[in-house]
This record gives structure tokens, C-alpha cells and sequence, in this order.
């Protein structure tokens, strides 16, 4: 096998790529969706109410605890702007999802594909912790009928 092994291409670790950056345009260009369809504002202005959320948002991005491994925020088990940030974040994310999906379209499915791939690693992380919680209990019922057993 090790003369083999020679002529087969080398596996490469995965890189670990840096999201924040996407993440920020992202919620930057739905912010804007947000504000010009409910604040009636134009271009690149924001109304001041969501150019606060926005600023807090984007700072706490950069201190998130997840650092650059950071899932998106939507999918976040730890939201890291406060409960009344959060909830105001997630109804601007929510209610110009329709929106975005006409007015940056590649994003949108971009930012769909992550949202999935987010929920699948939470389901299979879930599973493996499932499974390795019945292996402990299985192995705890062995190890009571042994004893029994032993009597």
C-alpha cells in the first residue's frame, strides 16, 4: 500500500475560509432593502434607526465569539447583539427576504445554500450527540447486568 500511496494525490487538510467579510455585504445590502422599502429612503443612505442596528450589527460580527469559523447570524445558537438587536435583526432579515431575492438574486441563493448547509450540521451534530448519549446508556445497562450477573 505505501508504494501505491506514492503516485496518489496527497489529501489536503480543508481550508477554513473567512465568511465575514460575505456576511457583511450581505446584511448591509438587506438593511438597505429593509430601509428603503419601510423608511422610504434612496441609494445608499439609511434611516438613522437601522443605520444604529446596522452599525451594532457589524461591530459585533467582528468580536464574535465563533471568530472567522462564524456560522451565519440568522442560524447563530449565540446571537451576539442582545435579546431587542436581535429580534429587530431577525425581522429585518425576515421581512426583506423577498425583496433581496429580486434585487441581488445570486446572493440571496448564496446566503439560502449557507442557511441550509447550517441547519444540516446542526441536524448531524444533534444526531451524533444522540447516538453517543444511547452508546452510554447501553453501556451503563451492560454494565448492571454484568454486575447482576457476578451475584
Amino acid at each position: 500500500m505505501s508504494f501505491l500511496s506514492r503516485f496518489l494525490p496527497k489529501k489536503k487538510p480543508p481550508e477554513i475560509k473567512n465568511n465575514i467579510p460575505k456576511e457583511k455585504e450581505a446584511i448591509k445590502k438587506t438593511f438597505a432593502v429593509y430601509c428603503h422599502a419601510h423608511h422610504d429612503t434612496e441609494g445608499t443612505k439609511l434611516c438613522s434607526k437601522c443605520n444604529a442596528l446596522l452599525a451594532t450589527v457589524l461591530t459585533k460580527i467582528d468580536r464574535c465569539p465563533y471568530g472567522i469559523t462564524k456560522p451565519i447570524c440568522d442560524k447563530c445558537d449565540r446571537p451576539c447583539f442582545g435579546t431587542a438587536p436581535t429580534k429587530e435583526f431577525l425581522q429585518i432579515m425576515d421581512s426583506s427576504q423577498t425583496k433581496m431575492l429580486f434585487k441581488h438574486p445570486i446572493l440571496t441563493m448564496k446566503h439560502k445554500l449557507a442557511s441550509m448547509g447550517a441547519d444540516y450540521a446542526k441536524i448531524k451534530q444533534q444526531k451524533k450527540l444522540d447516538d453517543k448519549a444511547k452508546a452510554k446508556e447501553k453501556a451503563a445497562k451492560n454494565r448492571t447486568k454484568e454486575r447482576k450477573g457476578k451475584k
